[in-house]
């Protein structure tokens, strides 16, 4: 099994919506984002699809990921992303402090 913690700080967000070009207000104003009625700021659901790709497997043998955003990360939240590997297939999660799932039906598909 793999297993990688994250703690989300604004700061990885922000540097995220710059990688990504996802300048969405909602993951960078938390005025904004409380004005459409979420908590504050949350962070991006491809941030944390390529953190679980980190978990999925050996670099350079991952064919195929999916998963369901289940829940909001938002900054301060702890997020463990685990792997398992089964065959040519991973299963993966990912929880948040409280253990609440923040992503399901996740899974990899891996190269031979």
């Amino acid at each position: 099994m793999s297993e990688l913690v994250v703690t989300f700080t604004e700061e990885q967000i922000a540097a995220y919506a710059e990688a990504s070009g996802d300048h969405n207000p909602i993951h960078l104003d938390a005025e904004f984002a409380r004005s459409v009625g979420l908590p504050g700021v949350i962070a991006h659901g491809m941030l944390q699809m390529g953190l679980l790709a980190r978990v999925a497997g050996e670099q350079g043998r991952l064919r195929r990921l999916s998963c369901r955003f289940a829940g909001m990360v938002r900054p301060g939240d702890t997020v463990v992303f685990r792997g398992e590997e089964q065959g040519g297939r991973v299963q993966l999660s990912a929880s948040n402090q409280d253990g609440e799932s923040v992503v399901t039906k996740a899974t990899a598909e891996l190269l031979p």
